[in-house]
């Protein structure tokens, strides 16, 4: 879900197991260097499912798989788990969530996840949405994603499982924080502490659509936590305050940690409407600290301006896209503890078209960069920037461009998925390559724009880093999309 009790902490079933779909072949996919991308979505687990429909208007698109995010194993590289949406609703949400795992770093098999009522021992609603996954230092793996309801009542929910067996099966379904209308909980993540054995932070922002005073609305940033591996979870409580400045919101929460003092830092978008909300007065990125494992937060520090645009076909601005616009993807530097904040922006265009941009921070998150990096190429429209920085202090970075878009052309979007590494994070030393086939983004299922996800994945592995992703297929309308991963070495430097 993108934009839009105060209640105990409720810990469901304890050792609620999911059913494993069985293994599947992996199937290789290349991008220009040759390169393989092993498939990691299979079959439709949740093809007959008739939970959902919110109206005759609600279209679901079967067999596709969006929104994909993924972890590694610290321990072993080969180890991997991603996480997607199963069956996507242009309205919202889709039928459910399904996790992709393997042992050998190719082949994947999937298992579902208990978020909905299309899953099997699934929670008690309709749908999910925003999939997130963790691995913590000793190897157990924490998913998060948002139950949702729309038609038998207005809740929303927030939800974790655990997995001690690299995401064959799931347990400790616990909904962490659950409210009905005029709350709406978005955009969960969810980050294992590598510092602190059993102890994860899950962070969403919480919308209040009619809050005491003048305010239209409010949208406070929320956390709940675990200390015992996901066994169970704090109460839910605010720890970003918005309700200072009137009709603002947060969005986009990940966490990500300092290897060497244990700090935490939040990552988020503020927005800001003006009084009658139709209007956005001020957008920025913004991170908060903590020091105690999150018992306690400083004041927001401003790390750029979000000057995102809508995200169209450039020959066709009536086609609609849906990407990563208002969500940060932050790193942090594990030797030297920079800290690095990828984003849509369209500073280098004056307006026009989004670009990915790249700030950083050499002090803990004080003080960033005066004016941003642009990291795609001068005058491509650019999407979805995922980041992640490897031991050598090499910077790495994925995204959607429009490069291979000719002018005239309103019958395709022809798309494709770039890497993008730079040694200490110097744009003079950047490389790129493809490395997804090029692909019609228009024939991605229709969720407010043609949709891919909100986000895509990208994380450290050994001595590279691994990526997933969302790539549509043409002429299979009952299987528009698939999810991909492959891994790949970062350049060596000194």
């Amino acid at each position: 879900m993108r934009v839009r009790p105060s209640l105990t902490a409720v810990a469901a079933a304890a050792l609620v197991l999911t059913t494993v779909t069985g293994a599947a072949p992996a199937a290789a996919d290349r991008g220009s260097g040759g390169r393989p991308l092993d498939k990691v979505s299979f079959g439709d687990p949740y093809a007959d499912c008739t939970i959902g429909a919110r109206s005759p208007d609600s279209v679901v698109y079967p067999g596709t798989e969006v929104e994909p995010y993924l972890s590694v194993d610290p321990r072993n590289p080969k180890r991997v788990v991603t996480v997607f949406q199963q069956d996507r609703w242009s309205d919202g949400a889709a039928r459910g969530l399904v996790a992709s795992w393997t042992r050998d770093g190719h082949a994947f098999h999937e298992s579902t996840l208990p978020f909905s009522s299309c899953a099997p021992g699934g929670a008690d609603y309709e749908r999910a949405s925003d999939p997130w996954v963790s691995t913590g230092p000793d190897g157990t793996v924490y998913a998060s994603g948002e139950g949702v309801d729309f038609t038998k009542s207005t809740r929303s929910a927030l939800l974790t499982v655990t997995s001690r067996d690299g995401g064959r099966t799931w347990e400790n379904l616990t909904t962490t924080h659950v409210d009905e209308q005029p709350f709406f909980n978005d955009k969960p993540s969810i980050t294992a502490d590598p510092t602190r054995k059993g102890t994860a932070y899950q962070v969403w922002d919480r919308l209040d659509n009619d809050p005491p005073g003048p305010n239209g609305f409010d949208g406070p940033g929320y956390i709940s936590l675990t200390r015992d591996g996901g066994r169970t979870w704090s109460e839910a409580r605010p720890f970003v305050d918005t309700s200072a400045v009137p009709n603002s919101q947060t969005i986009g929460h990940v966490i990500v940690v300092d290897r060497h003092s244990g700090t935490l830092y939040d990552f988020f978008d503020w927005i800001t409407y003006s009084e009658d909300l139709n209007t956005v007065i001020d957008a920025h990125y913004a991170v908060v600290t903590s020091t105690d494992a999150g018992e306690t937060w400083s004041a927001p520090v401003t790390v750029a301006r979000d000057t995102a645009v809508p995200e169209v076909d450039p020959n066709d601005p009536a086609k609609l896209l849906r990407a990563a616009a208002t969500l940060p993807s932050p790193a942090i530097d594990p030797k030297s503890g920079t800290l690095y904040v990828a984003y849509e922006g369209s500073d280098f265009s004056g307006g026009a078209y989004n670009s990915v941009q790249l700030v950083r921070s050499t002090d803990g998150g004080h003080t960033w960069s005066r004016t941003p990096k642009r990291i795609s190429p001068k005058g491509v429209p650019a999407f979805s920037p995922s980041i992640a920085v490897d031991g050598r202090g090499t910077v790495a970075l994925t995204y959607y461009d429009l490069r291979f878009l000719k002018p005239g052309n309103t019958t395709t979007l022809p798309t494709a998925y770039q890497l993008a590494t730079l040694p200490h994070g110097e744009t003079r030393l950047l490389s790129e390559r493809r490395i997804s086939p090029v692909f019609d983004w228009l024939q991605a299922p229709y969720a407010g724009g043609y949709f891919l996800g909100d986000y895509q994945g990208l994380t450290v592995a050994g001595q590279g880093v691994r990526a997933v992703l969302t790539r549509a297929n043409s002429g299979t309308p009952q299987n528009r999309t698939d999810a991909y991963s492959g891994s790949f070495r970062t350049p060596v430097t000194r």
